[in-house]
């Protein structure tokens, strides 16, 4: 049995869904606090934590409210650039990690909020395996990793659940955000040879089955199978971005109250990391695509964007055919993910190159990502071809280079980047692509230990890798 079987963790998250509703009223709409320049509100139960839209602000306007032994530890302080998957896993890891002689001060900034990127417009399918069905690099710690943090942010909500918590602007967790009914992928004429030489290898905690026709067709009534084979992971994940991030986000201000340490959310953009002066420890950069938008490191990292957009169908009340609530995801030359029995989001267009970072879609942008999806989901699934459009969401990838070891993250301390400039230690979580939620929770631990103990060396060197070939200005 592979070590990193987790059947506590597995029957943690089957006993989701998670309670709904999870949040309430606030009692007191008028209860704001004022620091300095900025309104702010505090967070449930807590006053010495804010979610923060202001001006960037210097650190002798700020008043933290901690307890005398906490205003006695020296203080080490850190900015996450983004509250995507990456910023998000940093900033816990960051937490869980930190020495307990020391105060963590974080602040993370993100415009759009949390999981307001591409990351939060992901399809949400979660499983360790490339489409010929062979585990990918570090696919076991990813997985592990990522299962950690789901439950993690899993069991903060079902806390908050028995509590009286206020609904605030940032938070969408009312409803569930879990869902493990397995995937299904029927083969191909051209790729069914190799899915069943791979499929014979495996990782325990997320099995494979080889299914023949009536089988899978016994998961999913009327799923075309047209070589009488399929992969079927059982134990694969359907996750809803956004509620998901705003869960960890919950758990990293428990954790962070836990232990007298401070994290607090900027709703603002940064536009270049002068902004940031001298006042962090180091800054972790978790852009994404929008790396590209700073001036220091625009052109500088060897990454292509993609546009990816989403589409969500409804099936329409005059009809019956609702997909079963413990149906698997299907994955074919599109994939489907049914969240529940009259409703699916499916995806992903892939449009290189763009510089369309809005999470928006244009009605005609969406009439074109309907063209080329709609017939690749009904070939797999005929049945959607009468559900209706309702609509649709994107997000810019940052697509990394191919290695010899698959197309991974790009991580490491870019100072050298940066040349005499560099007033801090910075670091780079990039290049997830489209990948980012498997990867997160290995990638935000790795960097959360580089960080901590400002040393690269502690990240496998084919994270690192891709700076051989780019000048550096030590």
């Amino acid at each position: 049995m592979d070590s990193l079987m987790l059947s506590p963790l597995q029957l943690h998250l089957r006993l989701l869904p998670l309670p709904n509703p999870f949040v309430g009223t606030r009692k007191n709409p008028n209860e704001f606090r004022r620091i300095g320049k900025s309104w702010c509100f505090p967070l449930a139960g807590n006053g010495n934590r804010f979610v923060v839209s202001s001006p960037l602000r210097s650190w002798s306007r700020l008043a933290y409210s901690t307890t005398a032994t906490a205003r006695h530890k020296p203080c080490s302080r850190y900015a996450v650039l983004g509250a995507g998957f990456s910023g998000m896993s940093v900033a816990w890891h960051l937490l869980k990690q930190g020495s307990k002689e020391t105060r963590l001060c974080i602040d993370i900034y993100d415009d759009a909020g949390i999981g307001g990127g591409a990351s939060g417009a992901s399809g949400g399918l979660l499983h360790p395996y490339s489409p010929k069905a062979k585990l990918l690099w570090k696919g076991a710690e990813c997985w592990s990793e990522c299962l950690d943090l789901l439950v993690t942010a899993s069991r903060v909500a079902e806390a908050r659940s028995s509590e009286e918590v206020f609904q605030y602007s940032f938070t969408d967790i009312s409803e569930q955000f879990v869902w493990q009914r397995g995937i299904v992928r029927p083969a191909s004429e051209k790729n069914a040879d190799i899915l069943r030489e791979n499929a014979q290898s495996f990782l325990e905690s997320c099995y494979l089955e080889l299914l023949d026709r009536n089988a899978a067709q016994s998961l999913v009534p009327d799923l075309f199978v047209p070589v009488d084979l399929a992969i079927y992971m059982p134990l694969a994940m359907n996750i809803h971005p956004k509620r998901y991030l705003q869960a960890l986000f919950l758990a990293c201000n428990e954790l962070a109250e836990h232990e007298e340490n401070e994290i607090y959310l900027f709703k603002e953009s940064i536009n270049n990391l002068e902004q940031l002066s001298e006042e962090y420890d180091a800054v972790i950069i978790c852009l994404g695509a929008q790396v590209n938008k700073l001036p220091e490191l625009s052109g500088k990292l060897p990454l292509r964007t993609c546009r990816g957009v989403v589409a969500q169908l409804h099936l329409p009340t005059d009809l019956s055919e609702e997909y079963h609530h413990q149906r698997p995801a299907i994955l074919s030359d599109a994939w489907l993910a049914f969240r529940e029995p009259r409703n699916v989001f499916i995806g992903s267009t892939w449009d290189w190159n763009s510089t369309n970072y809005s999470s928006s879609v244009s009605k005609e942008e969406a009439s074109k990502a309907m063209e080329e999806l709609l017939p690749k989901a009904a070939t797999a699934y005929p049945p959607v071809q009468s559900w209706s459009f309702v609509g649709a969401q994107a997000g810019l990838r940052a697509m990394p280079p191919l290695t010899p070891y698959g197309s991974l993250p790009l991580l490491g301390c870019v100072n050298g980047l940066l040349g005499e400039t560099a007033k801090s230690m910075y670091w780079l979580i990039g290049g997830l692509g489209s990948r980012g939620l498997l990867y997160h929770g290995l990638v935000g631990k790795l960097t959360a230990q580089a960080v901590l103990s400002s040393n690269e060396d502690v990240l496998p060197s084919e994270f690192t890798s891709w700076k051989n070939g780019i000048k550096m200005n030590y």
